[in-house]
């Protein structure tokens, strides 16, 4: 068995350890953050990502940190609802899902799963991969080198891995739009996610947190695609700031929280889109091999499904990581293909521009659970379950 080194400790990297760790390997996780990254969006656990989830036998304590949500519901700028969906209304699989998790939840769950047998690695990060035939040279920013049998990098949009191993930027296509995510103070939402659209391409959210203490704040801003986004914190706060100066709503209390939220997350909306998801001994998975973006409510199901299957093609290789990578592509990049299809409207249906896009937007959204709406979004939310996973209970060692 090989030892195996994962860069990113957030959901495809603790996914992929409990299943390479399942299988015999000795695997270390690196991930720059000090510990498991607070903050980040909801994540819906749907399709093959939640039968992922059930096969490593932690759904129990997901569904213990899962949110209470009645569903989605857009406001106008005095808070009066314009449209809604039930969490039911797609049999749970609709824009918000049955089960809906905080990404700092899962990631926590996921790493209680593993810690007590893969070594994690926290304040550092890869600087230089340098591989031969029999493996791989790690250079650390903090830790003395090592050297890996494989390394696969789950180290999400702007993966290092990725760059090392396949170049700067490569893959990497943005949308025209940024998102942050941040605690905001409670609020009485009634069990509702409720979404905000100002002209211009701004949306500010706000739904209920998994506790009485906080509420889950969410501000999406439409930018020019090849513009480059502030990479500090600062930065990123003061064009949020500027943008949202006069939205209406709650946009101010929103902004004011973002101030000193010390769970502030903030992305490029972008997806990746690699024809080769491996290079010698290095493989990519989650957001770093694929990212679907959050439009399309599947990168955790991405994430999980690609972890799951790479682990498993690996134990059915018997030592043989290129057949194992090829056999990974084969089965997986249909499903993933699949899921990078955006649902309709794209970014325009997310944060349309202008006060007559936003009017047209809200009316099909009240429309999406009649004909013709309705089978669109079903296929749309069908994509979740479009894939066989194999079943390798057979090759882990347990």
């Amino acid at each position: 068995m090989a030892n195996i080194l994962i860069s990113g400790a957030g959901i495809a990297g603790p996914a992929l350890a409990y299943w390479l760790s399942t299988s015999g390997h000795d695997v270390t996780v690196v991930e720059r953050a000090d510990a498991v990254r607070p903050g980040g969006q909801a994540v819906d656990l749907r399709g093959a990502g939640r039968t992922v989830i059930e096969r490593m036998g932690v759904m129990d304590r997901v569904r213990s940190v899962a949110l209470d949500q009645r569903g989605v519901a857009w406001v106008e700028a005095r808070g009066r609802i314009t449209a809604r969906m039930p969490v039911d209304a797609f049999a749970g699989e609709g824009i918000i899902s049955e089960i809906e998790v905080l990404r700092d939840d899962l990631a926590d769950v996921l790493h209680d799963a593993t810690r007590a047998r893969v070594e994690y690695v926290f304040c550092d990060t890869v600087t230089d991969l340098r591989q031969d035939d029999d493996g791989v040279d790690v250079t650390f920013e903090h830790a003395p080198p090592r050297r890996f049998g494989l390394v696969i990098g789950a180290d999400g949009l702007y993966s290092p891995i990725r760059r090392l191993a396949f170049g700067a930027d490569a893959g990497l296509h943005p949308l025209g739009c940024a998102m942050a995510w941040f605690s905001a103070p409670p609020t009485d939402l009634d069990g509702w996610y409720l979404m905000h659209n100002a002209p211009g391409g701004r949306v500010a959210s706000l739904r209920p947190g998994r506790t009485q203490a906080a509420s889950k704040a969410g501000l999406g801003l439409r930018v020019d695609r090849g513009s480059t986004l502030p990479r500090d914190v600062d930065g990123q706060r003061a064009l949020l700031s500027r943008a949202f100066a006069g939205v209406g709503w709650k946009a101010p209390m929103l902004v004011d929280a973002m101030a000193t939220a010390s769970d502030f997350a903030f992305t490029a909306v972008a997806q990746v889109r690699l024809p080769q998801w491996s290079r010698g001994r290095v493989a990519l998975v989650g957001d770093a091999a694929a990212c679907p973006t959050p439009l399309t409510g599947l990168g955790t199901s991405v994430a999980l499904v690609q972890a799951y299957v790479l682990a498993g093609e690996l134990a059915k290789a018997r030592g043989d990581h290129r057949a194992a990578f090829e056999s990974y592509e084969a089965l997986a990049r249909p499903y993933v293909t699949t899921a990078q299809q955006l649902p309709p409207g794209g970014v325009n249906g997310y944060a349309p521009r202008s006060a007559v896009a936003i009017r047209l937007r809200t009316a099909s959204m009240r429309a999406m659970t009649h004909w013709p709406m309705r089978p669109i979004l079903e296929r749309q939310f069908a994509k979740a379950g479009d894939i066989a996973l194999p079943d390798y209970t057979t090759c882990h060692a347990g």
